[in-house]
């Protein structure tokens, strides 16, 4: 797969007999560090797909330094049926790191991407958005858990970014955090929800990515118009039954120690869970859905770590 000459060289990154994930090598004039971008792990995820599908396009092999391995739609047959799951065994590509050739059709997806991608990134860049039914803030997730290094160097990374908050992040079972986990510099970005997609939100991912190719010397682009906010102590509430769901704050508002930020009520209008804040904080994402069952995520929220201020 290595190519030495100025270019850009489509390529298959063989799961099976009769099944690969279709990826693209853009290789620069010099040396240089070389970036894996992913899309659509999550098939009905649409920000980040159609951000890298325009990038590949727009990114002039001649200006780059090193390489960028784009693969803009990881998990095809969930975009092309709408689903984030991988509709041959419904499984979430994203908790099947590390993968196994020895289990069902997603498993041994990860695998593939593992033994492809990672031995190919010195940083890995994972592109995400907010369910069909969740709204969230632009935000990205860097690894805490890796090493002193790779936080350290992920950090600085995603301080480059515009977009609203940077997340702590001790995920250990995803594309990226497996990355992490193995030794690759490697960050998510979430950006856009509700299933849908805009020429704005678009725009902006690419500028996410540019900007990271800038932070590694690839490819040069000095815009930056904030700066985000880093969260620690992360927090995922989820149903513990099923329920009307009524979130009190919107993605990006703020709230005090002991509010009370959304709550589950059955049919007779009776409380059945309330999620109090145990600290101040904002809200990251949440879920839109009225009815939600047993298990389903229901808001995401954060401490702004001691030292940083947030400009909203």
């Amino acid at each position: 797969m290595e190519q030495t000459t100025a270019g850009k060289y489509p390529f298959q990154i063989k799961i099976e007999e009769g099944q690969s994930i279709s990826a693209t090598r853009i290789v620069g004039n010099i040396e240089g560090k070389r970036l894996v971008v992913t899309a659509g792990v999550h098939g009905d995820e649409y920000v980040g797909i159609q951000a890298v599908r325009e990038i590949m396009e727009e990114l002039k092999p001649e200006k780059v330094a090193g390489q960028v391995i784009f693969v803009p739609v990881v998990n095809r047959d969930g975009f092309y049926e709408g689903t984030y799951l991988v509709p041959e065994d419904g499984e979430n590509l994203n908790r099947c790191f590390p993968g196994n050739q020895k289990k069902s059709l997603t498993w041994r997806m990860a695998y593939a991407l593992e033994q492809t991608l990672y031995p190919n990134a010195d940083f890995l860049l994972d592109l995400h958005s907010g369910s069909s039914y969740e709204s969230m803030e632009p935000l990205a997730f860097f690894p805490v858990d890796a090493g002193e290094m790779i936080e350290s160097f992920t950090r600085s990374a995603v301080q480059k970014l515009s977009l609203s908050y940077m997340v702590q992040s001790y995920a250990k079972d995803g594309l990226y955090s497996w990355g992490a986990q193995c030794g690759i510099p490697a960050i998510l970005i979430e950006r856009g929800g509700k299933g849908t997609w805009s020429s704005e939100e678009v725009a902006a991912c690419k500028e996410n990515i540019y900007q990271i190719m800038n932070f590694l010397g690839i490819y040069p682009y000095s815009k930056q118009e904030k700066t985000p906010v880093e969260i620690q102590e992360a927090h995922y509430e989820t149903a513990g039954t099923c329920g009307y769901w009524y979130c009190n704050k919107t993605p990006g508002a703020s709230f005090t120690k002991d509010e009370i930020v959304g709550y589950l009520m059955n049919d007779e209008g009776q409380i059945q869970q309330e999620i109090r804040a145990p600290f101040d904080g904002v809200v990251l994402y949440h879920t839109n859905a009225l009815g939600v069952k047993a298990g389903m995520p229901l808001v995401a929220y954060g401490k702004i770590r001691h030292g940083c201020a947030t400009d909203k």
